[in-house]
């Protein structure tokens, strides 16, 4: 069983690399990477000119099941993350915010998907 994690756990700080090297190819800049508060963690906080990006990685066997992997209640945890580093961030909080996903399949480019939930409660 802690085997699985771990690859898991492996699988997933891979496919954040090739999502971050992805996004900074599209000319998004890391503004942080695992950015953790009491209500919850966000894989990639990127920023491209006026638009903050809030972005979870999701490295599945098909783009749907990336997708489809992001629950309504981690989009609320991501949400309130993103909540608290624009109380950090001041010029976050003062221009447009977003939430992404960036789907990681095998032998395909990532999908970034823009826009792809809303953080409303």
């Amino acid at each position: 069983m802690a085997r699985d994690r771990r690859k898991a756990e492996d699988a997933g700080r891979t496919a954040e690399l090739v999502a971050l090297w992805y996004l900074r190819l599209k000319g998004y800049r890391l503004l942080a990477h695992r950015y953790k508060s009491p209500q919850g963690e966000i894989d990639l906080v990127m920023r491209k000119g006026d638009t903050t990006a809030f972005v979870e990685v999701k490295s599945r066997k098909t783009i749907d099941g990336a997708i489809a992997a992001v629950t309504p209640y981690q989009a609320k945890r991501i949400a309130a993350a993103a909540r608290s580093f624009m109380g950090t961030d001041r010029r976050a909080a003062m221009q447009f915010c977003r939430f992404d996903i960036v789907a990681v399949t095998p032998y395909h480019l990532p999908r970034h998907i823009e826009n792809a939930f809303y953080g409303d409660d």
